[in-house]
């Protein structure tokens, strides 16, 4: 086991971590807006008075102007080392933090965010790209600017296809109403968004005042309240209802009003994958994760058998449903979330996913008893010695009991995320993974994006060798400014869970010394891991080192597996 001893570095930062807030409004402080007078100056204002604190980026060229207003800002900058990684962490800060921003150039920097904000969309996660880009004037004549790709709009018309609102922010007249549209699309429909600034914009002068709107969308009153008869009807008559609570009920900040429902009406909880720790797993009422084959059998015989099973902001994914092993029948389902609503086969329109279930918990409905449960399924014990090869089943279950109320865990994609699936998170938003999009390389510049959001949440990043070696550097980054993530690598020398589908050389990547990584960036502890006796030493040590990361190099067997994937291996064998 080797360790380097971190050296210190002082973080530039202009001010503290402000506390989370995921439940950010879109008009929470406007009065700063009065004061602006250039589109440059507006856009940040209006990204205060949203609540975004801190912005990930990479500077260029064509954004320089606008950087150097950050710089004058009480926005902090955040420099990441690709910009891909930029998007990782913002996606990551705006499900702790409610919004998130990256700045980036023209093309070679905003086209580089593509992945990580189309995961952003697809897992509905607010964040506001900014993107710098060539100047009106200097598009006169066509010229061959660099960084373009085929027109001066080929950027912002791809982007148009990943995000739920974009604009230019090329005329005066127009650009402060796009960047208040944009905006309130985040903070509504929470998906990014995307603004495209020219450089001959940034000081761009207002030409008419102009102040943001303060009208809110409202639900359509009838529809409302039909639904919410309907609803209740049907719980009331309900014998044996169950709640699946998914990602939106994180993602809207409803966690309280859907214990709330739960606690009134005696109705047993769940979660899917992508909403792990939307409630507390430790909850009387919580059953454990829906989630078909790979999920906990009781578990799946209990939701299944539901007469009233209600799916609030959960979708309906190949893998929260564990590749379509799930089975629920649409009869006996209230579906809600941002998108749809639906009881039944009846279907309603206008009506807010949060106001349908603020209402729902302040329903008045008949007493019922409470319900008797399957008993909870722990992490099974693992007998091992100390001087056995530790084991997938040896590793997850030593860190379910080093889990505590201040821990994140971030999941990486693969076994990393199946496997923690069996972990016991404690508390709200303690569970971060790219669970549908399923993009690799998401947690480490995720776990810069949580701690930048909130400096009192340690991570516990949980990320295979394959996926490591496309973000590590981003632990440069977190070094810079003296955060703590524990860094755990799942050492199986290529993609498990590729070749659980089909094997082949394609699947073995090159064997790094992954705990040699503070060597590399002059600072941090490393350790390597291969028996199960070297694994609880060195987590001890990690746990104490809270001046910098730590990373454990945990060799794995190629062909070991997690039980969750074992799980679904078994029941997939019996369908095909």
């Amino acid at each position: 086991m080797a360790k380097k001893a971190s050296q210190s570095r002082k973080a530039n930062s202009k001010r503290a971590t402000k506390s989370p807030a995921t439940n950010i409004s879109a008009n929470s402080n406007s009065a700063t807006s009065a004061t602006a007078r250039t589109i440059g100056e507006y856009l940040i204002e209006r990204l205060y008075d949203c609540g975004v604190r801190d912005l990930f980026g990479i500077p260029g060229d064509f954004v320089l102007q606008f950087y150097g207003m950050l710089e004058e800002s009480p926005i902090r900058v955040i420099g990441t080392t690709r910009e891909d990684c930029a998007g990782y962490a913002a996606d990551a800060y705006a499900r702790v933090h409610g919004l998130g921003a990256v700045c980036v150039t023209y093309c070679v920097g905003g086209l580089s965010t593509c992945n990580s904000i189309a995961g952003a969309f697809a897992e509905k996660s607010p964040v506001v790209v900014i993107s710098g880009a060539p100047g009106i004037d200097e598009r006169r004549n066509d010229p061959l600017l660099h960084h373009r790709v085929r027109d001066f709009n080929t950027q912002r018309e791809v982007f148009e296809k990943i995000t739920v609102a974009a604009a230019s922010l090329d005329d005066p007249l127009t650009a402060f109403r796009e960047i208040d549209r944009c905006l309130e699309a985040a903070l509504r429909y929470k998906r990014p968004v995307y603004l495209e600034i020219p450089r001959d914009r940034v000081r761009a002068e207002m030409l008419v005042d102009h102040a943001p709107e303060t009208a809110r969308p409202r639900s359509h009153a009838a529809s409302l309240s039909a639904v919410l008869a309907e609803a209740a009807q049907r719980l009331a008559q309900a014998k044996r209802p169950v709640i699946v609570a998914g990602v939106e009920v994180h993602r809207f900040g409803l966690r309280e009003q859907v214990l709330k429902l739960a606690e009134m009406n005696h109705i047993p909880m769940c979660a899917t994958l992508l909403g792990k720790s939307v409630v507390s797993e430790k909850h009387p009422l919580y059953l454990g994760l829906y989630e078909g084959a790979m999920g906990r059998r009781e578990v799946a015989d209990y939701v299944e058998a539901s007469d009233c099973v209600i799916l609030l902001g959960t979708f309906m994914t190949d893998i929260n449903l564990g590749i379509y092993t799930a089975h629920l029948e649409p009869g006996r389902c209230i579906y809600a979330t941002s998108e749809s609503l639906r009881i039944g086969h009846h279907h309603f329109h206008d009506v807010l996913f949060e106001d349908f279930v603020r209402r729902m918990s302040r329903q008045s409905l008949p007493p019922r008893k409470p319900p008797r449960l399957p008993k909870r399924a722990a992490l099974a014990a693992v007998k091992a010695d100390d001087d056995d090869a530790v084991s997938i089943a040896s590793l997850f279950a030593h860190l379910d009991t080093v889990l505590d109320d201040e821990m994140v865990v971030i999941a990486d994609v693969g076994d990393s995320l199946f496997a923690a699936s069996d972990l016991t998170i404690h508390k709200h938003t303690e569970f971060i993974s790219p669970a549908y999009y399923t993009s690799m390389g998401f947690a480490i510049p995720a776990a810069l994006g949580v701690q930048v959001a909130d400096r009192k949440l340690r991570p516990l990043v949980l990320v295979g060798d394959g996926a490591f070696q496309m973000t590590s550097l981003e632990l440069s980054t977190v070094l810079r400014h003296e955060f703590n993530p524990i860094v755990v690598v799942l050492n199986n020398k290529g993609y498990t869970t590729e070749r659980f589908l089909q094997e082949g050389p394609f699947n073995d990547i090159p064997n790094w010394d992954y705990h040699r990584m503070p060597d590399l960036l002059g600072g941090g502890w490393g350790f390597e891991v291969r028996t199960v006796g070297e694994l609880h030493q060195a987590m001890r040590a990690a746990l104490a080192n809270e001046d910098s990361f730590s990373i454990l190099n945990v060799h794995l067997q190629p062909t070991d597996i997690s039980p969750a994937l074992s799980r679904l291996a078994a029941r997939m064998s019996k369908t095909i």
